[in-house]
């Protein structure tokens, strides 16, 4: 009778110890947001496991005494009450030499405890929490808290003394909890949670984006000086009329001369209403200059925007020349894609014309062509492919010239002045599968033509 006694002790054990692994995931896995939410439902186990939560390394003690108290037990008591038992279907089996006998019985009884404390004490709990880590989190906070309360003083004086230990080695203490996630953590977290159906492809993206936003530059996301069209001081009202209709922007620098003598920008809305015909006071209806340089990060970029009430602003490097115009539009297509309107005319920068060949625009930035080829190209002195292969060539392109990288042929097709306006990308291996091509809009917000 003792021995189905200390059996049915074994087998609480067992449980008892899957318990404390299960409250130990949970905790671990659920989140902070989630349990407060339920606890503000009124459910009490909530309340109890949103506490144990904000008390996430003095918990998680708790779970590792429960743990090693409950397998101390088992092992005190399992593997005696397994062998007892065991023993005599050994004996009936014909096993008649005592040793033999006890060795073989307690052999069999040390497996059998081990694989029962695996599977039912650690690995069955332990999956089940990660895979539900809430709902196991409020199931198990009232006896957690229990046994926190009944062993806290036990558990301040652990924590004291490995304190002092680690102190002793030089090592301080640390809530290692806490830690926060780096961003390439994050990255692989939104990866996962779009794997697995919790985010929508749309929702990934948008994450990562932001993630990315504040690495770039104005200089990255500006339409280029040879790309802006302007309008001039001193050309007739007649010549602004015929631009605005050809161009259908919003917004146009007005200059004198040059980017370098802007005046300010106008916006189309000035002009409503007005009878042309008539002489004009052009400087009141423009908005003044607002420049900025070319290294200011986008997110500062968009505060700038925000506090200006300016919505286009002159780019400028490092030796007061304008290289280039940008746009809120620009900074918020970094964010959330492409923005179309009525006027605009898609313009992909990536065109595949197979699976190994691409047709590619020069101002298609390094970034795009990497992620949808699978290259590595760099350069620390040129945003697009362009000016990439133009370094690469050390002169000024020329229709047909071919340049060979790593993994591609890159050819010329056509120029304009010293500018590379399309060249063909073919890769030394066909894709197996491409990403939807990365396109742009030579008609933004901007005066970029």
């Amino acid at each position: 009778m003792e021995n189905w006694i200390n059996f049915g002790i074994a087998l609480l054990l067992v449980a008892i110890n899957g318990f404390f692994v299960a409250a130990e995931f949970a905790l671990v896995k659920a989140r902070p947001s989630r349990l407060e939410q339920l606890a503000l439902g009124g459910n009490l186990f909530a309340k109890v496991a949103n506490w144990l939560a904000r008390r996430l390394d003095a918990s998680l003690s708790a779970c590792q005494l429960g743990i090693t108290l409950a397998s101390l037990a088992l092992g005190w008591v399992g593997e005696p009450a397994f062998h007892h038992l065991i023993e005599p279907v050994f004996a009936w089996m014909g096993i008649s030499n005592p040793d033999v006998l006890h060795y073989v019985s307690l052999a069999f009884a040390f497996t059998t405890i081990t694989a029962l404390h695996l599977v039912v004490g650690e690995q069955a709990p332990k999956i089940f929490a990660i895979r539900k880590p809430e709902p196991m989190a409020v199931w198990c906070a009232l006896p957690l808290a229990g046994f926190y309360y009944v062993a806290y003083p036990l558990l301040v004086a652990l924590n004291w003394i490995t304190s002092l230990l680690l102190r002793s080695i030089g090592v301080e203490a640390v809530d290692e909890h806490g830690t926060p996630h780096t961003e390439e953590e994050l990255r692989n977290l939104v990866a996962q949670s779009h794997v697995h159906g919790e985010l929508t492809r749309s929702e990934a993206q948008l994450i990562n984006a932001v993630l990315e936003f504040d690495d770039q530059s104005a200089h990255q996301i500006m339409t280029p000086r040879t790309d802006v069209i302007t309008l001039s001081m001193d050309a007739p009202i007649e010549d602004w009329i015929t631009t605005i209709r050809k161009y259908r922007f919003s917004r146009y620098p007005v200059v004198e001369q040059s980017l370098e003598k802007a005046v300010g920008v106008l916006h189309i809305q000035h002009l409503v209403g007005l009878d042309l015909s008539q002489p004009l006071d052009r400087a009141a209806l423009l908005q003044p200059p607002n420049f900025v340089p070319e290294t200011i990060p986008i997110k500062t970029l968009l505060q700038h925007f925000k506090s200006s009430q300016s919505l286009l602003a002159f780019v400028v490097d490092e030796h007061g020349t304008v290289v280039g115009v940008v746009t809120l539009e620009d900074v918020l297509e970094e964010l959330v894609g492409e923005l179309e309107d009525e006027f605009d005319e898609q313009v992909r920068d990536i065109v595949p014309e197979d699976d190994q060949t691409f047709r590619v625009l020069g101002q298609t930035p390094l970034d795009d062509i990497n992620k949808a080829m699978g290259l590595t190209l760099q350069s620390h002195d040129s945003d697009s492919l362009g000016g990439f292969v133009m370094q690469h060539l050390g002169r000024v392109a020329e229709q047909g010239d071919v340049i060979q990288i790593d993994g591609a042929k890159i050819e010329i097709l056509r120029v304009e002045g010293p500018r590379i306006v399309s060249m063909r990308v073919r890769l030394s291996a066909p894709l197996a599968s491409l990403d939807a091509p990365t396109s742009t809009d030579d008609n933004e917000d901007s005066a970029a033509q």
